[in-house]
């Protein structure tokens, strides 16, 4: 995992990919890494952060976008593409 956040009740495991030029798109392999970070920590939810490093993909402003993504195992977990 690449960050764990604690803060009295509230707690958020992230991890984080880069999208660069060509194959493969890290969405499918990150949530699945993300699962098995939740599984060992008893988490219901987390967030992928995404950074696009492609030549073409803009400003941070343009290119800032999220949703929500099943995971392998059904998770409902937060995508942020930056």
């Amino acid at each position: 995992m690449d960050l764990y956040l604690r803060l009295g009740d509230v707690t958020v495991a992230m991890e984080l990919k880069t999208l660069a030029r060509g194959p493969p798109e890290p969405l499918p392999a990150g949530l699945a890494q993300l699962d098995d970070y939740l599984d060992g920590l008893g988490l219901p939810t987390g967030w992928l952060v995404i950074f696009d490093e492609r030549p073409a993909a803009g400003p941070a402003a343009v290119r800032t976008r999220h949703k929500v993504a099943r995971s392998p195992v059904g998770r409902e977990l937060t995508v942020l593409y930056a």
